[in-house]
């Protein structure tokens, strides 16, 4: 009778347990895994947002007399590359997948700096309407583009460290609640730019 009364004592503690674990752990993993996602999509929008001017760009430059070929080829062939790569909710569990897409995403608003420095060089440009419309929207993209991703860095960090706390490290290892990676600085941002205003002049 005691071996009995001893066993369903712990049928009910375990069971208890194990309610508190999924209705309290797993249901807070999976809001804040959601959370991820969600910031995640913001950060898409803004990309795509931003492709979708690329093209407007590259014609009106295109149509300036002499200006250089490859300024807006690189930035064609840029977007043609990241336009090719699509994270997945669970790509952003993968290390390498993430931070080759981020380093697409990068070279890419390099070049389109690189591409509106370069304008400098074509008062024609600098006084088109409608180049100067599209330069407008796309520094407003890019400024968004920082803030989603800073709102994704602050979701990713409030599921990393409740996944890697305790008991919750358990429970994320059971039910395969795996590590989000971070957006990070570009390499050599923690370096001072090469300013040079030393622009040649056009004959």
């Amino acid at each position: 009778m005691k071996n009995r009364l001893t066993l369903l004592l712990s049928v009910i503690v375990l069971f208890l347990a194990s309610s508190f674990f999924y209705g309290c752990g797993y249901n807070t993993m999976v809001t804040l895994e959601e959370s991820v996602n969600s910031a995640w999509s913001q950060v898409e929008n803004q990309y795509q947002r931003r492709s979708d001017l690329i093209p407007n760009l590259v014609k009106t430059v295109e149509g300036a007399a002499e200006f250089e070929k490859s300024t807006y080829m690189e930035v064609t062939e840029l977007r043609s590359k990241v336009g090719q790569m699509k994270l997945s909710a669970e790509d952003l569990n993968d290390p390498e997948k993430f931070a080759e897409y981020q380093k697409a995403q990068d070279n890419l608003s390099s070049a389109l700096s690189r591409l509106l420095v370069v304008v400098e060089n074509y008062p024609q440009l600098k006084a088109n309407e409608n180049f100067l419309q599209l330069q407008s929207q796309l520094e407003g993209t890019e400024n968004r583009i920082s803030v989603e991703r800073m709102k994704f860095n602050e979701a990713v960090q409030m599921y990393n460290t409740e996944r890697r706390s305790f008991p919750m490290l358990i429970l994320a290892g059971i039910f395969g609640f795996k590590e989000k990676q971070y957006f990070k600085g570009k390499e050599g941002s923690d370096q001072p730019p090469d300013v040079n205003f030393d622009f040649k002049k056009k004959n």
